[in-house]
C-alpha cells in the first residue's frame, strides 16, 4: 500500500506539472501580437494551469507525507519539468531539441530513479 502512495505521488506532480507546462506552452504558441479576441482561450489556459497547481500541491502533500523528504519530492518534480518542458516543446513548436535538451532529458530521467530508489 506504502509504494502505491508513493507511485500516485510521483503520478501527481508528473500530471500537475504536465498541465502546468502544456498551458504555459499552448498560450505562447497561440497568442499572436495584438491579443484580441483570444481571452476566451487564456481564460482555458488559465483553467489548466490552475489543475496543474492543485495536482502539484496534493502531489507535494502526499509525496512529502510518504517520502518524509522535500528533496525526494524536488527532484521528482524538477525531473518532471526536464522531461515533459522537451516533449511538449517538440510536438508543440515542431522544433528537434538541441543536444543540450536530449541531455537534460537523460539527466531528468535518472534524477527521478536516483531520488525515488537511491
Amino acid at each position: 500500500m506504502n509504494t502505491i502512495v508513493k507511485i500516485a505521488a510521483v503520478a501527481l506532480i508528473f500530471f500537475g506539472e504536465a498541465f502546468s507546462i502544456l498551458a504555459q506552452l499552448m498560450a505562447s504558441k497561440k497568442i499572436e501580437p495584438g491579443f484580441a479576441g483570444q481571452q476566451g482561450f487564456l481564460i482555458w489556459m488559465f483553467i489548466a494551469g490552475a489543475v496543474g497547481g492543485v495536482l502539484l500541491v496534493a502531489g507535494y502533500i502526499l509525496g512529502y507525507s510518504k517520502f518524509q523528504n522535500i528533496w525526494v519530492v524536488t527532484a521528482i518534480s524538477i525531473g518532471s519539468i526536464v522531461i515533459f518542458e522537451p516533449i511538449l516543446a517538440m510536438l508543440l513548436f515542431r522544433q528537434i531539441p538541441t543536444f543540450g535538451s536530449g541531455v537534460g532529458l537523460i539527466l531528468g530521467v535518472l534524477a527521478i530513479i536516483a531520488a525515488v530508489f537511491l
